[in-house]
């Protein structure tokens, strides 16, 4: 998507991290606990003003998530699920190579355009193929650990 600074990484400096800190411990108790029978709307006023901001609660929820990802120091960005992301941007989403990557968009495993010679990755199927790759090693880990138990290899915890 032209125009989406998906390589700006914002990363928190210490005193941010502090502040982040703070700001997630407080804000957190107004959405830990509550009732999930319908949408709840977040209302903001800042100190020094008089108008005040009405934010749904999924949106603030996302808002002390980054807050938490900032207390450990997190490098954060906001990407649209509609994105679509260069082979590169991609790969480092996957934390794989780039060739391993175009291997895999070449074997239609993730889709992808080309515009011009050039791939674009959208970001909603990259997540789409990362929510399955992860429920596969999930699964296989749980296989492994069900056997090392079955043989005996296993040690209590």
């Amino acid at each position: 998507m032209p125009g989406v600074p998906i390589d700006e990484l914002t990363i928190p400096s210490d005193e941010e991290a502090r502040e982040a800190d703070e700001a997630a411990r407080r804000l957190s108790l107004l959405v830990s606990g509550r009732a999930r029978r319908r949408p709840r709307r977040i209302h903001i006023r800042p100190a020094d003003g008089d108008e005040e901001v009405v934010v749904p609660e999924s949106a603030f929820r996302l808002f002390v998530e980054l807050l938490e990802l900032m207390v450990k120091g997190s490098a954060v960005t906001v990407v649209p699920v509609n994105a679509e992301l260069t082979t590169q941007q991609a790969a480092d989403l996957l934390n794989v190579s780039r060739p391993f990557l175009v291997g895999l968009l070449e074997q239609g495993t993730i889709p992808f355009r080309r515009v011009g010679n050039r791939r674009r990755v959208p970001m909603r199927d990259l997540l789409a193929f990362k929510e399955r790759d992860d429920q596969a090693r999930r699964a296989v880990a749980d296989e492994l650990a069900a056997e090392a138990q079955e043989l005996g290899l296993a040690r209590p915890r």
